[in-house]
């Protein structure tokens, strides 16, 4: 029996009926590397306050999931992949972020190798676009695509987090593409080898490439261990 300092469940909902009213979503930047660009996967809007325009993949948390389960759920829905690298970046919650009512984000990216894998897309209006050539997105999709981006590009260089958008076997020359287009800018050649052989991220495998319009150049694959 709640003491006259105690306050019931009942009562605190009475009292702050409003802050019981705000909804939580989940919106997830999933990044894919392809043709040499970092690409996002975007679904056009169906409200029709952003008709025509494009957004992020992301769902309203239910009741009975947290905020990882409800980022790995609209993974898996909306592209077939489990088991793929996923990390939590930043709450959004500006007022009036959403038309609908107040809804409070938590932004996640996701790393997607989109050569091994096909993506089971459950809507013909899902596609991959060049992360350059995005100028806007409804609601503010921009915004948690730039700051999801602003992570990802602090950690390139200390993580090994980008070899999840390879390939299991891969160049120098596809790994510096790589991260030129998360950096969204060129890097002088021998420093990008040199700094990258330092790390001992990676493992000859005694292959070359094939078929390519260049001189074939050696692969590597990311040491299992720099995994853990």
């Amino acid at each position: 029996m709640a003491t006259a300092l105690q306050k019931t469940i009942r009562a605190l909902r009475a009292e702050n009926s409003e802050f019981f009213q705000i909804a939580l979503s989940v919106d997830c930047v999933i990044l894919g590397f392809e043709d040499n660009e970092l690409k996002v996967l975007l679904i056009k809007s169906d409200l029709e306050e952003y008709e025509g325009q494009w957004s992020l993949l992301g769902d309203l948390v239910r009741v009975d999931e947290d905020l990882d389960e409800a980022s790995y759920r609209v993974l898996v829905d909306r592209t077939g992949l489990e088991n793929v690298y996923l990390e939590q970046v930043y709450t959004f919650g500006q007022l009036n972020r959403h038309p609908a009512g107040r809804v409070v984000t938590t932004a996640y990216f996701s790393l997607v190798n989109i050569r091994d894998h096909e993506l089971q897309l459950s809507n013909n209006e899902l596609h991959w676009h060049s992360v350059k050539d995005i100028q806007s997105l409804a609601f503010d999709h921009l915004q948690i695509l730039n700051k999801c981006l602003a992570q990802l590009r602090e950690k390139i260089y200390e993580h090994p987090v980008v070899f999840n958008l390879l390939p299991e076997k891969f160049s120098l020359r596809e790994l510096q593409s790589l991260f030129e287009s998360i950096m969204g800018q060129k890097v002088d050649r021998r420093n990008f080898r040199k700094k990258i052989f330092l790390m001992k991220w990676l493992e000859d495998v005694n292959e070359l490439e094939q078929d390519v319009p260049h001189r074939p150049g050696k692969l590597y694959r990311f040491k299992e261990e720099e995994q853990h």
